[in-house]
């Protein structure tokens, strides 16, 4: 006769492990050797050992005598015998093993899915803010049946499979014992009814497919792939579930003159040799309109002045950027007698730049 092994050797606990860690270890070796997963030699007979030493060691009688006296205490004080071991409380262990305990089959409500949509606008748009108008298709619950899959005025009837459970169980017996067995009804896919008269509208679906305008606003700000969330607007929920939300993720276009850096704008002011050297007062387009800019004598290229509150907005906030305007002084291309005459008097007057050092 095999001598048999110390039960805390079995489960791999120290003799003062706590009930929980008796329990975590049983139920990671029961997992490990249950017999549906592994098909190992030997595989079976450490599943029987497993469960045979938890018996003992989760009971505080059973474990106090076998701290005591060990095996010798006797099967009489022990053993019920592996058949007629409970497996109660341990139903989230063999749902992963037998598909559930009979309460999780069945199908529930649940949420909608999302939806996303790209929309793409104008630099001002987003500067600016806008309201769009956008066209989706989404699955909606049917409004003639609601929901139901019968056509009005008709009801579905109990699934005389399941018994209007939603759920078969089936009792499975081997020698490790009775267990039970729970899958979704294939009658009725776990609805618990049966549509007799389907709706002539949605035939039978209870849900359908629409094409919806929805209008978005946009909020002052927003820059490009930021993305604006309408709650309720995705598709529909199963079995009475919220519907799904609906994210507009934009996309901006590029300005022909404006950059955007952050909730500033930067526009380069290209001006002549003249307007540099004499200062001048030009016309600066901005999002708002038109403004007047005095440039002061000598500027240089690279000089910049800065329009307050002619920027983008805040998203988060009040107030708006500031326009930068960045100096950009041309060198004519191209010169015709008279501006040449000029240039070269003018050059003469200055004289060569001289270096540093």
């Amino acid at each position: 006769m095999a001598v048999k092994r110390d039960y805390y050797e079995v489960l791999g606990v120290p003799r003062d492990a706590s009930n929980e860690d008796v329990r975590r270890a049983f139920r990671k070796l029961a997992f490990q050797y249950h017999p549906d997963r592994n098909r190992e030699d030997g595989a079976a007979d450490k599943f029987k050992e497993v469960n045979e030493a938890y018996e003992v060691l989760s009971d505080a009688d059973k474990r106090a005598a076998y701290d005591r006296f060990g095996h010798s205490a006797g099967d009489n004080m022990f053993g019920r015998g592996f058949e007629g071991f409970d497996f109660g409380g341990f139903g989230d262990i063999f749902e992963a093993f037998f598909g559930g305990t009979g309460t999780t089959a069945r199908q529930t409500s649940r949420r909608g899915s999302d939806l996303r949509y790209s929309l793409h606008i104008s630099f001002e748009d987003a500067a600016l803010g806008c309201e769009k108008e956008i066209d989706i298709t989404r699955t909606e619950v049917c409004g003639t049946c609601h929901g139901t899959r019968s056509q009005p005025g008709s009801q579905a009837h109990r699934c005389t499979s399941c018994d209007g459970t939603g759920q078969i169980r089936r009792v499975q017996r081997s020698i490790f014992g009775q267990f039970i067995n729970t899958a979704v009804c294939p009658q009725c896919h776990g609805e618990g009814k049966i549509v007799t008269d389907p709706c002539q509208e949605c035939k039978g679906a209870g849900y359908q497919k629409h094409k919806r305008r929805i209008s978005v606003k946009i909020p002052a700000g927003i820059d490009n792939g930021n993305g604006i969330r309408l709650t309720g607007e995705g598709e529909a929920g199963y079995r009475g579930g919220a519907a799904g939300n609906l994210y507009v993720v934009v996309s901006v276009s590029r300005h022909k003159f404006l950059t955007r850096q952050g909730d500033d704008v930067l526009y380069e002011l290209p001006v002549n040799f003249a307007q540099a050297a004499l200062g001048a007062e030009v016309e600066v387009p901005t999002l708002y309109g038109d403004t007047k800019l005095k440039i002061p004598p000598s500027s240089q290229t690279g000089k910049v002045f800065k329009l307050k509150d002619k920027g983008i907005a805040h998203l988060h906030g009040s107030g708006r950027g500031d326009q930068l305007v960045r100096l950009r002084v041309v060198t004519p291309e191209s010169l015709n007698k008279e501006q040449r005459k000029l240039f070269e008097e003018l050059a003469k007057s200055l004289g060569p730049i001289k270096g540093v050092g």
